[in-house]
């Protein structure tokens, strides 16, 4: 059996309110009937207990603070830092600052200009690739001519040679699906 919450509460310097608090986020958990373990709730409270928040006494605890525990009383082990199935309250403060600053950096690099707007992205390259294929599509008109006259052939027979040879390699190139990643 261990203490009740005022009880802890005068144990560890704090509030009752303090205590019932780190109870319902998750920072130490009571036994089943309702009283608190002192010496895993310390633990807990240490490990669960954002650093900024703590006394500097907490921060580095010396082996003298520990309590002297009679040599016949049975070692409890130690419950992990994830409390019933979720994670700390440490942890989850952790990854939202990361988040927060993962955040603050794309919101930088978009003020600097560093990124670009992907849809406009696309568009853009959709632009530009019909730009590329409308000229080739318009190339055998205005140089067949003249390879017929180089070349001593029929310039009709020339242009559709070369706009069926124009018109397959562009399909090919259609086939090819680039990834805009």
């Amino acid at each position: 059996m261990g203490l009740s919450i005022r009880a802890y509460a005068r144990h560890r310097g704090v509030s009752h309110v303090a205590v019932k608090k780190a109870i319902d986020t998750g920072r130490i958990t009571p036994e089943a009937d309702g009283t608190i373990e002192p010496n895993r709730a310390d633990l807990e409270w240490a490990q669960n207990t954002v650093a900024a928040r703590k006394p500097v006494a907490a921060k580095t605890p010396s082996p003298a603070a520990e309590p002297i525990r009679p040599a016949s009383a049975p070692v409890e082990p130690v419950a992990p830092t994830l409390s019933a199935g979720g994670t700390s309250l440490l942890q989850a403060r952790t990854v939202n600052e990361v988040v927060k600053a993962q955040t603050n950096k794309v919101r930088l690099a978009q003020l600097k200009g560093d990124l670009v707007d992907r849809s406009q992205a696309i568009a853009h390259v959709f632009r530009l690739a019909r730009t590329e294929r409308d000229a080739w599509l318009n190339w055998p008109a205005r140089i067949s001519a003249e390879m017929a006259a180089k070349l001593e052939v029929d310039a009709h027979e020339l242009h559709v040679a070369l706009e069926s040879a124009v018109r397959d390699h562009l399909i090919e190139l259609g086939d090819m699906r680039p990834r805009v990643d």
